[in-house]
């Protein structure tokens, strides 16, 4: 897909998408394993634009801060498409606290349904702008690590940088 931008983190690979408005549209690592079906999510909304060099090397610098852990809160612009269902699940993740996990089923009961576990964490995993809406601070009941397209070695990894995890 044109206007996919790829860079180098110390958080691993990374692709970005923008709209026109230079708001971010998509945000994985570029190993992610649902990385196609997302990108091809994005490329239904139409051209995806060519932001701007201090676009991209904003969002590079931000990712970087929170990487080396001098930066807790992201203030990039970016633009959810989604179902409504999915945009209230991905709002909520939103809400989940930098250093703090929730599991499946927390969610479903702030979303109103103790029984929707299954279809939040299917919203979780169509979340377009990973790290900026942290799906990985999504856990099993048991406290187990699952369910994270970027692999779950990167999820530990995130969740560690952020203080969730213990070593």
């Amino acid at each position: 897909m044109n206007g996919i931008h790829t860079f180098d983190t110390s958080l691993g690979p990374i692709q970005a998408a923008f709209d026109a408005e230079e708001a971010v549209i998509y945000l994985g690592f570029a190993d992610h394993e649902f990385r196609d079906s997302l990108m091809a999510k994005v490329a239904r909304l139409g051209p995806v634009a060519g932001p701007g060099a201090r676009a991209v090397a904003r969002l590079k610098e931000q990712l970087e801060a929170y990487a080396a852990g001098r930066r807790k809160a992201f203030d990039v612009p970016f633009r959810l498409h989604g179902s409504p269902f999915e945009q209230r699940v991905w709002e909520a993740l939103q809400r989940i606290p930098f250093g703090e996990t929730r599991w499946y089923g927390q969610l479903a009961v702030d979303l109103g349904d103790r029984n929707l576990s299954r279809a939040v964490g299917r919203a979780n995993g169509a979340n377009p702008v990973s790290i900026l809406v942290p799906c990985h601070r999504v856990i099993g009941a048991n406290g187990m690590l699952t369910g994270y397209a970027g692999g779950l070695a990167r999820k530990e990894q995130l969740l560690r940088l952020e203080g969730a995890l213990r070593p």
